[in-house]
C-alpha cells in the first residue's frame, strides 16, 4: 500500500525549446568563412553570391566579407511573380 497518495500524468506537461530562428548579422557587418547570417524555415531569403545554404535552409557565409541585402524579381512555378530577398557578400 503507497504512503501517499499519487498524483496522476499530465498530458500538456512537454514543451518544445526555442528554435532562435531570424537574422544574424545585418547588412554592412563584416563575416567569416562559415559564419551563420539567417537561421530560417523554408527559402524566405535567397543565397546569393559567395553565399551558401545549409540542410536546414539556414545562410552562411562562403568566404570573408561584407553582407549586402537586395530584392530581386523571382519567378514560380506557377508562373507568378514574388519579390524575394537576397543575401550576399561583397
Amino acid at each position: 500500500m503507497a504512503t501517499t497518495k499519487s498524483a496522476g500524468t499530465v498530458k500538456t506537461g512537454r514543451d518544445s525549446k526555442p528554435k532562435y530562428l531570424g537574422v544574424k548579422v545585418y547588412g554592412g557587418q563584416k563575416v567569416k568563412i562559415g559564419d551563420i547570417i539567417i537561421r530560417q524555415r523554408g527559402s524566405r531569403f535567397l543565397a546569393g553570391k559567395n553565399v551558401k545554404k545549409g540542410r536546414d535552409d539556414s545562410l552562411y557565409a562562403g568566404r570573408d566579407g561584407v553582407v549586402s541585402y537586395s530584392t530581386r524579381r523571382k519567378k514560380g512555378f506557377d508562373g507568378k511573380q514574388r519579390q524575394a530577398k537576397v543575401v550576399t557578400i561583397i
